[in-house]
């Protein structure tokens, strides 16, 4: 592992190596940023800064990179026969090797040295680019304008845009911001190698501004505004941007370069603070300093030897310091350590700790960080997540595609000399919350105490696994604070960064941003993939309701069609009933019928025909003293039932079903003989 780590230790000098030759970046601290936002990819980065005039260098470029890294351009090397040997080592891999260079000197100027070393100029590696667009917003006092240039445009080009836009004349006005100092109108800003995203603002000091509100506004106005302070500090040839409210008073401002540069307050010696900033308790916003940027430069006031008594330093040490910067006595003068002189140290005048130590709940620790937090940094800050470490993970990563974020982890540890500065400057910028708060579920931990550093190192291990937790062990406790920023993936979750407390407000944005294009991309993947699913399992859910529809509506109408044949059944059987019941009464009277007279037996017979329905006739005699009665029985003994037809007479019509049915048929007038019909009652 150990060697692993080594040999890609190596490659990644290699990389940078090469990355600053051909790019002619100096600054090692730029160029491993730029690096870094493209994954340590060497032909990314390089098509990122330098703009090819007929193209970009291929990305397959990976078989020959390793090789050209072996032979770059020799710009950290203090020899000639350096240069003579990655020349024959450029010769013996096919390439065109460049003349050995006759001066190592480093007042050589980069650029030419990357055009005559670089590796990636052989023609086989361009391609048709276009030109980058760069975004800038530029502010000038109370306004802001938006721009979007092509690189190939040149500074005087902005600023005849900003004329039209601020109605600032050209000639007075002044474009700060650049991070290579100040530039010329006619500057291409391809050269100056610019990210795609920048800031700028605007001076004008010969244009005094405009008294629209009263004094009292006008300080008001001032107090909350915020002041970019660009401070240089000359002997770690660094510069600090920082910004601050105006309500920050210079002592408080003086405090926190002392913990960046570890210079006591009384050692600090400024240059660039205007005169009327005669008071260390005064406020930035009636100090006379510039806005929106004003640039200042600290060192190490040169040793001499104190005139004060002892007993007088330790009675100055907590005054407030004179015009020149005075805030406290060196600690170490009384053998006091400077940890525990800014309150991280064992001294019994120590903060109460941000984090209680062996908190059985998670949540109850989080809700005394935030209040611990608030009180020493104010209520501006962002909103911390409250519950353990895996509800923020649930939170974050494992909703729909749409609502979900990443997770930055907070680590905090109060004796780490960065804290202070990292939390009241980053951590409580206005970019910087409002950013988080949008794109961030932001959960916090303090690993100050070795308690709960061990207890935060196994919720590391069970959600992020051994690799993050060795990493966090790692880390010395100068170097925090630490925001890891974690992206939740199907298998598993990824650190994609790890920002350490020594960062700038930019710095912690650009990184910040550059995590969240990782995550839009991946987001957009995810999306894409659950409305696919949602889409399918929508198309299933229609079919299964169709389905089930289809299945409801053949059971309907096997149902509606056992209930119509059951219905016939019953009919059937009511008819087969009502059938029977009528032949049974049919058998009934036929067998109550007297017999049929003769012709001989000498009594009055009547012989009656009967047409029924049909058209069929039925023949018979009877006894001339017989009843109706008889009669009707007759006819219903044949089918034809009393109450469902009647009988007729032909002429005259007469109806004998009317007739009483005890009447006889001589009565009737139904003899000697008659011809009768049937007809259905209506």
């Amino acid at each position: 592992m150990a060697s692993e780590s080594g040999e890609s230790n190596m490659d990644r000098e290699m990389i940078l190596a090469d990355f600053q030759a051909c790019t002619g970046i100096d600054n090692i601290a730029e160029a491993i940023t730029l690096l870094e936002l493209n994954n340590w990819d060497l032909v990314a980065a390089i098509n990122g800064v330098i703009p090819q005039e007929n193209g970009i260098l291929q990305s397959n470029f990976s078989s020959e990179s390793s090789q050209a890294s072996m032979f770059g351009p020799p710009s950290q090397l203090e020899a000639a026969d350096a240069a003579t040997a990655a020349a024959a080592a450029a010769a013996a891999a096919g390439g065109a090797a460049p003349p050995p260079s006759s001066s190592s000197s480093s007042s050589s100027p980069p650029s030419s040295s990357a055009s005559a070393f670089c590796p990636f100029n052989s023609s086989r590696h361009i391609v048709e680019r276009q030109l980058r667009m760069l975004n800038f917003k530029v502010e000038y006092r109370q306004r802001t304008v938006d721009l979007v240039l092509e690189e190939g445009s040149t500074v005087g080009e902005i600023k005849k845009i900003l004329e039209t836009e601020l109605g600032v004349p050209v000639s007075k006005m002044q474009l700060k911001g650049w991070k290579s100092g100040d530039v010329s109108d006619s500057t291409v800003m391809r050269s100056l190698h610019l990210p795609k995203n920048n800031s700028l603002y605007v001076l004008t000091p010969d244009i005094a501004p405009t008294a629209s509100t009263s004094k009292n506004s006008a300080l008001e106005d001032s107090l909350n505004q915020n002041f970019l302070l660009v401070i240089s500090h000359s002997e770690a040839q660094r510069d600090y941007s920082l910004n601050f409210p105006g309500s920050r008073t210079i002592q408080e401002v003086k405090r926190n370069i002392s913990d960046l540069t570890n210079i006591p307050v009384r050692h600090q010696q400024w240059e660039g603070w205007p005169a009327s900033a005669t008071d260390d308790s005064m406020t930035l916003a009636v100090s006379g300093i510039s806005y929106p940027c004003h640039h200042l430069s600290v060192c190490r006031r040169s040793s001499t030897a104190n005139t004060q008594e002892p007993t007088e330093e330790c009675a100055d040490v907590h005054m407030i310091s004179d015009s020149e910067g005075d805030d406290f006595e060196d600690a170490s003068e009384f053998g006091v350590d400077d940890s525990e002189m800014f309150g991280m140290g064992s001294s019994t005048c120590r903060k109460t700790p941000m984090m209680p130590e062996n908190s059985e709940n998670e949540a109850d620790a989080l809700l005394h960080f935030t209040a611990e937090f608030s009180s020493r940094y104010g209520e501006t800050h962002p909103m911390f997540f409250i519950g353990s470490l895996e509800a923020a993970s649930q939170e974050a990563f494992y909703g729909k595609a749409r609502d979900r974020k990443l997770l930055a982890i907070y680590l905090h540890n109060d004796d780490s000399v960065l804290s202070n500065v990292f939390c009241s400057q980053m951590m409580c910028a206005d970019s910087i919350v409002s950013y988080l708060s949008q794109n961030f579920i932001t959960w916090a931990w303090d690993v100050t105490k070795e308690a709960n550093k061990a207890r935060l190192l196994t919720m590391c291990t069970r959600h992020f696994g051994s690799v993050v937790t060795q990493t966090i062990r790692t880390y010395k406790t100068d170097q925090f604070p630490l925001l890891l920023v974690v992206m939740g993936k199907r298998t598993s979750n990824e650190v994609l960064n790890v920002i350490q407390g020594n960062t700038t407000v930019d710095e912690l944005m650009m990184r910040l941003m550059g995590a969240m294009e990782i995550f839009t991309a991946q987001q957009q993947e995810d999306i894409k993939d659950e409305d696919e699913r949602e889409a399918r399992e929508m198309v299933k859910r229609e079919q299964d309701e169709a389905y089930q529809l289809s299945l409801e509506a053949d059971r309907k109408k096997r149902e509606a069609q056992e209930r119509e044949e059951a219905e016939q059944v019953r009919l059937e059987q009511m008819r087969k009933e009502e059938e029977d019941e009528k032949e049974a009464i049919r058998l009934s009277l036929e067998k109550t019928l007297p017999p049929e007279p003769v012709d001989e037996s000498g009594e009055q017979i009547s012989k009656l025909r009967i047409r029924t329905p049909s058209g069929e006739f039925l023949e018979r005699r009877f006894l001339g003293s017989c009843r109706l009665q008889v009669l009707f029985d007759f006819v219903a003994s044949k089918g034809f039932p009393f109450d469902e037809f009647k009988l007729l007479t032909t002429f005259p019509r007469r109806n004998i079903t009317q007739l009483e049915p005890g009447s006889t048929l001589l009565e009737a007038k139904l003899f000697p003989q008659e011809t009768l019909f049937l007809e259905a009652k209506e």
